[in-house]
C-alpha cells in the first residue's frame, strides 16, 4: 500500500480525511497557542504547521515513501528561530500524542536551562509547580547516565540530567481522536504546557542575549 500507484489513487482522500481535518484543526488552536506567544506561526499549510506526507528516504533503511504518522507543529517561524521550542500534536496507526519540547537542544540552550533551573528562576519554578501538580504529562528526553548534580534534590534532577526536555502526553483513545472535542481537549493539554513553553522560550532567550 505505501506505493506511489496507491498513493495516486487516494489522493483525494488523503486531502479530504487528513490533510483537511489537520488544516481545520490548526485554526481551531491559534487563538490558544498565539495567547500564549503571538509569534507562533498558525499557517494550516503543508512545512509550516503541517507535516508533508512525503519521507525523506535518502538517510533511511525501509525506504517507505509514505509517513504512518502525520503531525502538527507551533511553534515561531524555523527560518527565524531555528530550534526554539514548539507545541505539538502527532498520531498514526497506534494513538497519537501531544506535547511542548525542542526537536533537538544546542549546548548551550540546555545549559542556559540548567542555570534558570539552579538558580530556581521564577519561570522554572512555575514550570516545575505545574508538571508536579499533575499527573497528565510526562517527562520526556534521554538522561545522561551519570548525574552532574548529586547535591540537588531527585526531582530537579531528573530535569537537569537530560540532554532534551519535552512534556508528552501518549493516548490511545482512538473515540477522542475522531471527536468533535479533539480541538478542546488539545487546547485544554496547550494551556497546561504553557509554563513549560515559558521556561524553554527563556532558555533561547538567553542564549540569544
Amino acid at each position: 500500500m505505501n506505493s506511489r500507484e496507491w498513493y495516486a489513487g487516494h489522493r483525494e482522500d488523503f486531502r479530504r480525511l487528513v490533510f483537511e481535518p489537520m488544516a481545520e484543526l490548526v485554526c481551531a488552536l491559534a487563538p490558544t497557542v498565539n495567547g500564549i506567544d503571538p509569534l507562533i506561526v498558525t499557517e494550516p499549510k503543508t512545512d509550516r504547521t503541517i507535516s508533508r506526507v512525503y519521507r525523506d528516504t535518502r538517510y533511511s533503511r525501509d525506504k517507505l515513501l509514505y509517513r504512518e504518522e502525520m503531525w502538527i507543529s507551533l511553534k515561531r517561524d524555523k527560518r527565524r528561530f531555528p530550534q526554539f521550542p514548539e507545541f505539538f500534536f502527532a498520531f498514526g496507526p497506534y494513538g497519537f500524542s501531544v506535547g511542548c519540547g525542542c526537536y533537538e537542544m544546542k549546548p548551550e540552550s540546555l545549559e542556559a536551562l540548567r542555570r534558570l533551573i539552579l538558580m530556581r528562576d521564577p519561570v522554572f519554578l512555575a514550570a516545575f509547580g505545574s508538571f508536579c501538580s499533575q499527573d497528565r504529562f510526562a517527562l520526556w528526553g534521554q538522561k545522561y547516565k551519570r548525574t552532574r548534580y548529586p547535591d540537588q534534590p531527585e526531582d530537579v534532577r531528573d530535569w537537569l540530567d537530560r540532554k532534551s526536555l519535552s512534556l508528552v502526553r501518549e493516548s490511545k483513545d482512538a473515540a477522542l481522536l475522531f471527536s468533535e472535542g479533539l480541538a478542546q481537549s488539545l487546547a485544554d493539554d496547550i494551556r497546561m504546557l504553557a509554563p513549560m513553553y515559558r521556561l524553554l522560550l527563556l532558555a533561547e532567550g538567553e542564549v540569544l542575549e
